[in-house]
């Protein structure tokens, strides 16, 4: 589940806003939507896309509604170095987030709040059946 692309079927582009609450609210849908999938499949995998989950209370959110539901989590941190990120960014076209780029790259990294619960790293720098394959196993476990 994507919150970019949910925040743009929700909201007319006048209306949407890169703000802390809209982040929030979407992210709520996003949980609904979930939980509406997981009625119909329990044992279907379920991404959270689009939210750089970089707050501790975000994260702890996500954790309480799938202890809630009874459905495992896995949390994968993906990073990269900072060139990386930066050319990603600058290639990356037709992305709906419209403040998308490296300076909100930067400003995200600055207050990011360090993941403490068990976790995979995966450095995306590294290639991507690499990363693939690492993340496949940490789901599988």
């Amino acid at each position: 589940l994507n919150k970019d692309a949910i925040r743009h079927a929700l909201f007319e582009p006048r209306d949407i806003e890169y703000s802390t609450e809209q982040d929030d609210f979407c992210m709520e849908i996003m949980l609904q939507s979930a939980a509406c999938l997981f009625r119909k499949d329990p044992d279907r995998v379920i991404f959270l896309d689009g939210r750089t989950f970089s707050r501790r209370y975000q994260i702890d959110r996500v954790i309480e509604f799938a202890n809630r539901l009874g459905q495992p989590w896995r949390i994968l941190e993906c990073t990269c170095s900072d060139a990386t990120a930066k050319a990603r960014l600058d290639k990356a076209s037709g992305h709906p987030a419209g403040n998308r780029g490296y300076g909100l790259y930067l400003e995200v990294k600055r207050r990011f709040e360090p993941i403490t619960l068990p976790k995979l790293v995966v450095n995306t720098d590294r290639p991507l059946n690499l990363c693939i394959a690492a993340a496949l196993q940490a789901l599988k476990t």
